[in-house]
C-alpha cells in the first residue's frame, strides 16, 4: 500500500513509521497516488491567527466575535472542547467557557494571511475555488508531471509550508469529487489529512447521517427525518423519481450524493450568489431611528461591495432576528437589478415597517441576490418615484468624492443615527 510521511514527505511502499525520519505521521491508502480533488480547511483560522500573533494566548480558550450580545465567529480548539461552537450566541459561549479570551475580528489581518495561503496554492494548481478566507477546493488533476510528485505529496507540502512560513495549520480532504473531499477534510481536524477513495465510497457513506451533506441544515434535516431519512443508507432505499417528487431539485441532488456522485467541477471564478451585511446589537432595540440608521448603513455597505465587484441584484432581502432568536426574512424582487444604496434602502425599509412592531430585535441585515453584471442595472426610469434618478446621480457623484477624499467626506444624516 503506498505511503507518505507527512513530516518529511518521504514516499515508501508501506509501514506505520517513516523509514527516513522514524515519525508516525504516515498516510497510507490504496488510491493515494490516484486521487486529485482536494479540500483544504484551515484549523480555527481566526483564532489561530490571534494565537500566532500573541503567544500568550497559546494555551488559553480564545473566542473571536462581537460583544456579549454578538455571536461566535470562531473559537480555538481549547474553547471548542469546553462546548463553544461557531454561530453560538456570545452569552451562551461565555456560560460554558467563562474564562475565554474574547477578541474582536481583525478582518484585514485574516485577509492578509488568506492571501499568503492562496499564493502557496497557486504554485500547485490554477484550479482553485475559494469558499471563504480559510478554505478552498483544489483540483490537481494532471499536475504530477509538472511537480514531479503526486497531488497527495504536494498537498502535504502545502500544509507543511503553511505551518513553517505562516505559523498556521490546515486539514486536507482528498477524494475523487468535491462532495467527498469536503467531508474528508473534517474527519481528522486539526492538522488532519483524510482520504475517501473510489472503492470505499459506498461503504463509507452508508451508515453516515445525512447532515454530513453540505447545505443540509436543521430545517432540511427535519424534513428528511419526517420522510424516515436519517442516514445515507435510508436515502439509498428511495427511487430517484420519488425523492424528486418529494423534495424537488434537492431530491435529485440527494439521490446522486447518496451514491457518492458529484459532477461539479472545481471552478476558479465561481459566481457570487448574494451580497449582504448584518449587525448584531449590544442590547436589543426597537428604537425606529436606531434601526433605520443601521438599515441605511448596511444598504450602503452592500452597495459599495456590489459596485466594487461590478455587480447588481434583482432581489433585495431583509433579515431580522427577534429577542427570542426567531429569524424573520423578507424578500422583494425589483423590476430591474440595482446596485444603488438609495434603492436598496428604499426597498428594504417598507419590508421592515411591516414587522417593526415585533421587536425588540437583536440583529438586522439586508442584502441583494440574483446577481447580474452592473451594465444591466438601473437603466429604466422609476415612474412611481420621479426623484429616484436624481438621487442615483447624486449617489454616484458622492462615490467619486469618497474615492478621492475618503469615506467620511460626505455622510447622510440617517447614517449618524
Amino acid at each position: 500500500m503506498p505511503a507518505l510521511c507527512r513530516d518529511c514527505l518521504t514516499t515508501f511502499a508501506s509501514g506505520r513509521r517513516c523509514p527516513a525520519c522514524g515519525r508516525p505521521r504516515v498516510l497510507s491508502h490504496d488510491e493515494l497516488w490516484d486521487l486529485s480533488i482536494a479540500h483544504m480547511d484551515c484549523d480555527a483560522f481566526y483564532a489561530s491567527v490571534e494565537k500566532r500573533d500573541n503567544p500568550e494566548l497559546a494555551d488559553k480558550p480564545v473566542i473571536i466575535g462581537g460583544g456579549r450580545r454578538g455571536v461566535v465567529s470562531t473559537a480555538c480548539y481549547v474553547a471548542r472542547i469546553r462546548g463553544v461552537r461557531s454561530a453560538m450566541p456570545m452569552f451562551k459561549a461565555l456560560q460554558v467557557c467563562p474564562d475565554a479570551v474574547v477578541i474582536k475580528p481583525r478582518m484585514s489581518v485574516y485577509a492578509e494571511a488568506s492571501r499568503a495561503i492562496r499564493a502557496m496554492m497557486e504554485e500547485l494548481t490554477p484550479a482553485i475555488e475559494p469558499l471563504s478566507l480559510d478554505e478552498a477546493f483544489l483540483d490537481l488533476t494532471g499536475t504530477a508531471r509538472l511537480h514531479g510528485a503526486p497531488p497527495a505529496v504536494m498537498l502535504a507540502q502545502l500544509v507543511k509550508r503553511m505551518k513553517a512560513e505562516l505559523g498556521l495549520t490546515g486539514s486536507i480532504g482528498l477524494s475523487h469529487n468535491k462532495f467527498l473531499a469536503k467531508i474528508a477534510s473534517d474527519l481528522d481536524k486539526p492538522r488532519g489529512f483524510s482520504i475517501i477513495g473510489v472503492a470505499e465510497t459506498q461503504a463509507f457513506l452508508r451508515p453516515k447521517p445525512v447532515r454530513l451533506i453540505w447545505g443540509v441544515g436543521a430545517a432540511t434535516q427535519s424534513q428528511l427525518e419526517k420522510a424516515g431519512i436519517r442516514t445515507f443508507d435510508d436515502l439509498l432505499r428511495w427511487e430517484q423519481r420519488d425523492l424528486a417528487a418529494r423534495f424537488g431539485s434537492m431530491g435529485d441532488r440527494l439521490w446522486h450524493l447518496a451514491r457518492g456522485e458529484d459532477q461539479r467541477r472545481v471552478t476558479r471564478n465561481a459566481p457570487m450568489k448574494s451580497i449582504s451585511n448584518e449587525t448584531t446589537f449590544s442590547d436589543d432595540t426597537a428604537d425606529p431611528d436606531i434601526l433605520d440608521g443601521h438599515l441605511w448603513r448596511m444598504a450602503e455597505k452592500v452597495s459599495d461591495r456590489a459596485k466594487a465587484k461590478g455587480l447588481a441584484g434583482r432581489v433585495v432581502t431583509l433579515k431580522i432576528k427577534r429577542r427570542d432568536f426567531k429569524l424573520i426574512t423578507r424578500r422583494h424582487a425589483l423590476p430591474e437589478p440595482t446596485q444603488i444604496a438609495d434603492r436598496i434602502y428604499r426597498t428594504a425599509r417598507p419590508m421592515f415597517e411591516q414587522i417593526q412592531d415585533q421587536g425588540p430585535f437583536r440583529l438586522i441585515g439586508c442584502g441583494i441576490s440574483d446577481l447580474v453584471p452592473e451594465d444591466q442595472a438601473d437603466r429604466l426610469p422609476d415612474l412611481l418615484d420621479p426623484q429616484a434618478a436624481q438621487r442615483a446621480r447624486a449617489e454616484k457623484a458622492t462615490d467619486t468624492l469618497r474615492a478621492k477624499f475618503g469615506e467620511g467626506v460626505i455622510l447622510k444624516g440617517r447614517a449618524l443615527r
